[in-house]
């Protein structure tokens, strides 16, 4: 109430003195709502956003002024570096620890990086490439104490998906790689920028459910082309989506193939399977679980290399070229004629890779107890990818295989990181020749047995049960992938996404509240049906947060719909339930407000006036009052606003 002109005087002579002070008490309460200090404009958070950053800067530089210049350099090198920092306190015992995590993940490494290479259609020597460089920058850029880093299952494919578009793996190898490589320093120049600009909500542009769809698609996707590999076939499509897999599978069984490398590669794989099955149960042998596809992998290529069943049909890797990463900067070629197409390839895949590393590194950290920094992680995982793409590696991220393994094998810092880079890095110096009998068979069942862990079908099933919109958007993205392709299952999937935000921000919801018996609360007359309704009152709650021009008009009709649902409710004994005379707009979560939210209220007020009904507001937030203020609503109200629902109420009823 703008003035006490504005509040109704309905005070009668048998009201006593405690009504008065409650009235006067009211009153002044309402002024607390409708004369608070102006709300800062655009302009002046922006300058006070930049003030609070320059007196950080300015309270940081106070602090290290008075220390020496090689004081400051080390503190500067701690917050780039966070190794400087833990590594103080490393111990021999966290040493033991790390050692044995990090050979034991490397064993598991060591095949997953070439089948994962293959499976981007690059040579094998690029996965353990990336097995090596990657893993030794996050060591000591990093934060998140568990993380294996190194190529993944789904980043390959995607990478793979997307770039043979332009260059064919087969006919060009060559060109093809260096699109790869170019596509992965665009990838760690993205997450750079999302990290140091504090972009990390872009990552989230990618839900969840769509997350679960997408990657329960591409590990279906994944597992059907490995059947080239498993049935040793040659010629295979190049296409991602399911059906013109299915084609190929078809096509390669009714043609002459060996089955040779289809029992070799089902043997191994049962036996990956079983020894991980025997980890669940006995948690001390996780070890076993581990190592199992590096047993496969040696056990595999001594049997093709005794029997010479290589000679007999058996598909084998054949040369994987060894020795320390060559640099690739004379490979990143900026006059490629694709270059704009190989930057877009490269921003979905920072934002994938990034969603994928987050999250694992989240979901441990909260196990062990400890903050992670998104900002920190993106520009840790953004350095390393720049550095990997000048040394012969494509996309590297969090695996979340390996960091399970890492943590059940009781990994203390990211020294086994460290551990495990400088053991694919003997492997590749001093073991490569003797890859060179290895089955691709082999290869194939190593990256099968990791695809289980992909498809989470009881996490699919909460979704439908918390939100089917959600489930929806799950479901888009897995269909999508699995029909049509991988980034198209990623911009379904996000479509979906951004299509439920628009739905629930046009169609907001709206309910009537009713007082809860022995409180002063109110509360949704459906969620509460003890809610008592006050006769002549319609009091509804508006559920969104912004009132604009893409819902304001349905929040009105959706009101005045109430009002006449409600003059034609009956109550218990058929009688009909006396006429609304107010309605009152609690606006507790109505964060802000356009022009066309004013002027629906104000269509709203006028409509209500025209049936001799009055309005009034309860809680409006800042910026809302601020506005109703200055269009001159409040007054054409008159002043009918007030703190609280139970005072809009006492004021009517007064009346």
């Amino acid at each position: 109430m703008a003035s006490s002109a504005m509040i109704p005087t309905c005070i009668s002579s048998s009201k006593d003195m405690q009504v008065d002070i409650e009235k006067n008490q009211s009153h002044v309460r309402c002024q607390w709502v409708l004369n608070p200090p102006e709300p800062p404009n655009p302009w002046r958070m922006v300058t006070d956003l930049a003030e609070k950053s320059i007196l950080r800067w300015r309270k940081n530089f106070s602090t290290l002024r008075h220390e020496s210049w090689a004081r400051v350099m080390f503190s500067t090198l701690q917050r780039i570096f966070p190794i400087l920092v833990w590594g103080r306190s490393y111990t021999a015992t966290k040493f033991r620890k790390d050692l044995l995590a990090g050979l034991t993940i490397a064993s598991l490494c060591i095949p997953q990086s070439i089948g994962y290479a293959t499976l981007a259609n690059l040579d094998p020597q690029y996965g353990l490439y990336t097995s090596v460089v990657p893993p030794l920058i996050y060591a000591v850029m990093g934060t998140a104490q568990e993380i294996a880093i190194g190529p993944v299952a789904v980043v390959s494919l995607l990478l793979s998906s997307m770039v043979q578009k332009l260059r064919d793996p087969v006919f060009d190898p060559i060109a093809y790689t260096k699109l790869i490589l170019l596509a992965t320093l665009f990838a760690g120049i993205f997450q750079t920028a999302f990290g140091l600009f504090r972009l990390g909500f872009l990552v989230d542009f990618l839900s969840h459910a769509a997350i679960v769809g997408f990657v329960g698609g591409a590990a279906i996707v994944i597992g059907l082309q490995q059947l080239k590999g498993l049935l040793g076939v040659s010629h295979f499509t190049t296409k991602t989506d399911i059906i013109s897999v299915i084609k190929a599978v078809w096509q390669a069984i009714h043609n002459p193939w060996n089955p040779r490398n289809f029992i070799l590669g089902c043997s191994f794989l049962v036996f990956i399977l079983s020894t991980r099955f025997l980890g669940k149960k006995k948690k001390k042998l996780f070890w076993l679980a581990s190592i199992s596809p590096l047993i496969s992998v040696v056990v595999s290529t001594l049997l093709v290399f005794v029997t010479h069943a290589d000679k007999n049909g058996v598909k084998i890797v054949k040369h994987v070229k060894g020795g320390l990463n060559p640099s690739s900067i004379h490979m990143l070629d900026f006059n490629n004629p694709y270059v704009g197409e190989v930057a877009k390839i490269g921003l979905i895949v920072a934002v994938v890779a990034l969603t994928e590393s987050v999250a694992v590194g989240r979901s441990f950290a909260s196990i062990k107890g400890y903050q992670l920094n998104g900002n920190k992680e993106m520009v840790s995982i953004g350095i390393t990818n720049i550095i990997g793409s000048f040394t012969s590696c494509y996309v590297a991220t969090g695996s979340f295989s390996r960091t399970a393994v890492n943590y059940a094998a009781g990994c203390e810092t990211l020294v086994s990181n460290i551990v495990m880079g400088m053991t694919v890095l003997i492997s590749l110096q001093f073991m490569t020749k003797l890859l060179y009998y290895t089955p691709t068979a082999i290869l194939a069942s190593v990256i099968l047995s990791a695809l289980p862990g992909l498809i989470d079908i009881n996490e699919a099933l909460r979704i439908w049960k918390l939100d089917k919109f959600d489930f929806l958007a799950c479901l888009s993205a897995f269909v999508g992938v699995l029909f049509a392709s991988v980034e198209i299952g990623l911009l379904v999937a996000v479509a979906v996404s951004f299509s439920k935000i628009i739905v629930i921000s046009i169609r907001p919801g709206t309910e009537t509240l009713g007082k809860l018996p022995g409180t002063d609360l109110f509360g949704d007359v459906n969620q509460y049906p003890m809610a008592v309704k006050i006769p002549g009152l319609l009091i509804i709650r508006l559920k969104s947060a912004l009132l604009c021009f893409a819902n304001a008009t349905f929040v009105r009709e959706r009101i005045m719909k109430w009002v006449s649902e409600e003059e034609e409710s009956m109550d218990d004994k058929g009688n009909a339930i006396s006429q609304i005379q107010f309605v009152i707009l609690d606006m507790s979560n109505l964060v802000n407000i356009d022009t066309s939210g004013i002027a629906a209220l104000e269509e709203l007020h006028k409509s209500l006036s025209s049936h001799r009904k009055q309005l009034a507001i309860a809680n409006p937030r800042w910026q809302v009052i601020h506005k109703l203020k200055v269009s001159n609503f409040v007054n054409k109200i008159n002043g009918r606003v007030f703190l609280t629902v139970e005072e809009a109420v006492r004021s009517k009823i007064q009346c």
